[in-house]
């Protein structure tokens, strides 16, 4: 019998990703060894070092050959501090739109002594990708937000029925696997045709769930009870932008944005970890970096990837890194200060590769 294989795409991005990107793979790496699973890394340019080196922060053939791989990981990218320069693009939503990756999961968790606000808080909060507000995915050509004159900006608002259907379709299916409740997010009261086709299209694709409990919530409400009562909610579905907003309000009741990962999902079978947070340039290079969103988001696509494909070893894998980030998040000396902790970035991924071993 032929030894289960996965091929994977590895760009670390900008600043501390060049850190924490190889922690992922590594411990990601040692876990598939014990469970017998082959996995072929493959890194490619991405980023601010892809235009230093080839002109481009996303070089020809990229897209090409993440195409013909089952997933991929994308570290943090510093846009921002990218020159005014042609070539210097932001990678984010062209692997989006690319592969279609219209369903951002972006789970919650407590974990003790680390800072949270709850020590009971395990929801998901699945964001819509590529439409809403944000004017670098939300048409094919232009861009979404324009200035028809000096003192007049404009920005627009894409919702349609498919791409609401598709994430709540996604929510669903996760909301079946867990505790089958499922809470709707949106602004309906004033975004009356936006908000109010999201919310239909929601309702129509749960009428194929009937085992799952479906409510809603208006958001800024829903903001209001995320930091009073987390602990109501467990899958979560959103626009593009409010679903922006709130994971990072989740991710700050359980420690910070270094706990908070990320998994890009479509339709197909290619799937991208993306950690939520930023490249943090002030801590590039120090070792203080928490790598535990990185590390979560490749166990995420390995779990993800072995239900997929009905690949044991991988879900295995996947049990085995969720071994080790417990084990190291237990002890202060392994955790990175920013969580509780003394310990560095390389304590940490040392912790979870005794954990695994064991």
């Amino acid at each position: 019998m032929a030894t289960p294989h996965l091929t994977l795409g590895v760009l670390n991005g900008d600043d501390i990703g060049h850190e924490i990107v190889p922690a992922a793979v590594e411990l990601a790496q040692a876990a598939a060894e014990r469970s017998g699973l082959r996995v072929d890394w493959r890194p490619m340019p991405i980023g601010r070092k892809a235009l230093d080196e080839y002109g481009t922060t996303m070089p020809d053939g990229t897209l090409d050959t993440l195409a013909r791989l089952d997933g991929f990981i994308l570290g943090p990218i510093g846009h921002r501090e990218y020159p005014k320069v042609e070539g210097a693009i932001n990678p984010h939503p062209i692997l989006r739109k690319t592969f279609d990756l219209f369903a951002n999961v972006r789970p919650t968790r407590s974990f003790p002594d680390i800072g949270c606000i709850y020590d009971d808080i395990d929801l998901i909060i699945v964001r819509e990708n590529n439409e809403g507000f944000q004017p670098d995915r939300n048409v094919v050509a232009g861009s979404g937000e324009f200035r028809p004159t000096h003192d007049t900006t404009i920005s627009v608002r894409v919702i349609t029925r498919e791409g609401s259907r598709k994430v709540a379709e996604a929510a669903l299916a996760l909301a079946r696997s867990r505790r089958k409740k499922l809470t709707i997010v949106h602004k309906n009261t004033v975004f009356k045709l936006g908000c109010g086709m999201f919310v239909e299209e929601c309702y129509r694709a749960a009428e194929a769930f009937p085992d799952v409990e479906v409510d809603e919530a208006i958001v800024d409400t829903f903001a209001m009870r995320l930091i009073r009562h987390p602990q109501q909610y467990d899958v979560v579905v959103t626009t593009n932008m409010f679903g922006d907003i709130l994971t990072d309000e989740a991710a700050g009741l359980v420690g910070g944005l270094g706990m908070a990962p990320g998994l890009c999902i479509g339709r197909g079978n290619i799937a991208m970890a993306q950690a939520t947070h930023g490249s943090a340039p002030d801590i590039a290079g120090t070792g203080l970096a928490n790598p535990y969103a990185m590390i979560e988001s490749t166990r995420m696509l390995l779990e993800w990837l072995g239900q997929r494909h009905d690949i044991a070893p991988a879900r295995e894998a996947a049990e085995l890194m969720a071994t080790g980030i417990h084990a190291a998040l237990a002890d202060p000396a392994t955790r990175t200060p920013d969580i509780r902790g003394t310990g560095r970035l390389a304590d940490m991924v040392a912790a979870m590769r005794r954990a695994i071993a064991e």
